[in-house]
């Protein structure tokens, strides 16, 4: 089982570092960017397929974990998060759900690709779920807005 994970964060490790140079990521950032979308796939991928939890639960915490590394990151090269975040999500982008649903459109198997079409859009709607909230979970918990919460304006 050990063997599978480390099998699993290598892959999810140099997919990350490929795309991370197919971006223009600056170099001494890549390995930091990999670090956090291979963490991030092990997250998915033991939530999902061991603990056979919903793949949206999966996908919600792994980019929740890639975004909150990814800021973790930011913040000590002193880059933008995006440079981490971007990345490191792209080994969670449901790329596999998606091609099956063309493919069983193609075929003329309506029900299971719109079985496929209802994952791929929930999977990537986590994804956007997670970077969203821990974005906004910063933005609300920084010490900078804690200290200045009484004399802003709050809806």
């Amino acid at each position: 089982m050990l063997l599978d994970y480390t099998t699993y964060f290598l892959a999810a490790f140099i997919a990350t570092i490929g795309f991370g140079i197919l971006y223009n990521v600056p170099t001494r950032t890549i390995l930091a960017s990999s670090l956090a979308g291979a963490t991030g796939w092990v997250v998915y991928h033991y939530l999902s397929f061991q603990l056979d939890l919903d793949y949206f639960v999966g996908a919600g915490a792994a980019a929740f974990l890639v975004a909150n590394c990814s800021q973790w990151f930011a913040r000590y090269y002193r880059m933008p998060v995006i440079v981490f975040a971007i990345p490191g999500i792209i080994p969670l982008v449901p790329g596999g759900s998606a091609y099956n649903m063309m493919r069983s459109f193609i075929e003329g198997n309506s029900d299971l690709a719109f079985m496929y079409a209802t994952e791929t859009f929930l999977v990537s709607g986590a994804i956007a779920l997670g970077l969203s909230v821990n974005s906004g979970l910063l933005q609300a918990l920084s010490s900078r807005t804690l200290g200045k919460r009484d004399k802003r304006y709050l809806p």
